[in-house]
């Protein structure tokens, strides 16, 4: 039977992340026969995209219209339920949960990472809405564990780009370098970082990568010019505004990926490219251990070097059966749709 589904999540603000998680999604929804709309900052690109129906994430009486005429609202992946980010994001997301319940919809809490939830407040509003949840997957075991504590069921579940269908990449020696600007970024990790490049790769093109262009572009191109300034000879290119699947072909061709974001780093590993991961957030801290990778504090107070030749010895076809290893199960997924 033919399910309308409503999508929310941080979607249609260019972030490479979120957008590979959308498409996940959306392809294994459509594969059901399912009809999907999708919440988004840009409804029109979004609906060109992923070819389904969407609407504007303020314009809230096309929300409300959208919600009242489903059967499931689905909100995530990524982390929604946080006020890290701010009060009034997480105000937004559960909102768009609250109104789903209110008009007797399922919903489905879709590989979300919980928290941080600094406030009380906070605490209490995601204890509400995830406790009327039908069905709650979160994407690691600290959520896990605050759910948990909460008295709420929930499954923990491999982020579901591990399901993205990718190629193996074809190396061309290429070293690949994602940043982000964020509170703990400074002078020291981005000079120490651009050293050991220079002293490691300086006959190697180093790409930089900016997976969302507001956040990320400004720190990359402050490293390119860090880089250049270090050593005018090195070959450097900022990529920014790409297609998903563009971004993907960038990091095909990489042999190693330096990188803060997770997805940046989980793709590396689907394509076999060696990664050193710098761990901005406690979800790259995670993917680090789990896989086996190096890894480098933002305080950047470690061996660069010895990091790097880390890096160097990886066993790419490791990595691949490590990426190869995560599936994500859809089977109650979709039950939770279907029942």
């Amino acid at each position: 039977m033919t399910k309308n589904i409503v999508i929310s999540g941080y979607y249609g603000f260019n972030n490479f992340g979120d957008e590979a998680i959308l498409s996940t999604l959306v392809d294994h929804l459509r594969s059901q026969g399912m009809n999907v709309t999708v919440i988004s900052n840009n409804p029109k690109e979004t609906s060109k995209y992923y070819q389904v129906n969407s609407v504007k994430n303020f314009n809230m009486l096309s929300v409300l219209f959208a919600i009242a005429n489903c059967d499931v609202l689905i909100s995530g992946g990524g982390s929604l339920l946080q006020d890290a980010t701010s009060f009034k994001s997480l105000m937004y997301y559960s909102t768009i949960i609250r109104i789903a319940q209110f008009f007797k919809k399922k919903v489905i809490i879709f590989a979300q990472g919980i928290g941080p939830l600094t406030r009380p407040k906070s605490q209490k509003i995601v204890k509400e809405v995830i406790s009327k949840a039908n069905y709650v997957t979160v994407r690691d075991s600290k959520s896990l564990d605050i759910v948990k504590r909460w008295g709420i069921h929930a499954d923990e579940v491999s982020d579901p780009v591990y399901s993205f269908q990718i190629g193996e990449g074809t190396p061309e020696g290429i070293v690949g370098v994602q940043l982000r600007d964020y509170i703990t970024m400074n002078d020291t990790l981005l000079m120490k970082l651009a050293q050991q490049i220079v002293t490691d790769f300086s006959d190697r093109k180093i790409e930089i990568y900016a997976f969302q262009k507001e956040i990320d572009l400004n720190i990359c191109k402050v490293f390119q010019k860090i880089l250049k300034q270090l050593n005018p000879q090195i070959k450097t290119e900022v990529f920014h505004s790409l297609p998903k699947n563009d971004f993907i072909y960038q990091i095909s061709r990489c042999e190693y990926m330096i990188a803060m974001r997770y997805h940046a780093l989980l793709i590396a590993l689907k394509l076999g490219v060696k990664p050193l991961a710098i761990n901005y957030d406690a979800k790259v801290t995670g993917l680090a251990y789990d896989a086996m990778i190096p890894l480098v504090t933002m305080e950047a107070k470690e061996d660069f070097g010895e990091a790097f030749d880390k890096m160097k010895a990886l066993d790419r076809q490791k990595l691949l059966q490590f990426a190869n290893s995560k599936t994500f199960d859809w089977s109650k997924i979709d039950q939770a749709i279907m029942s």
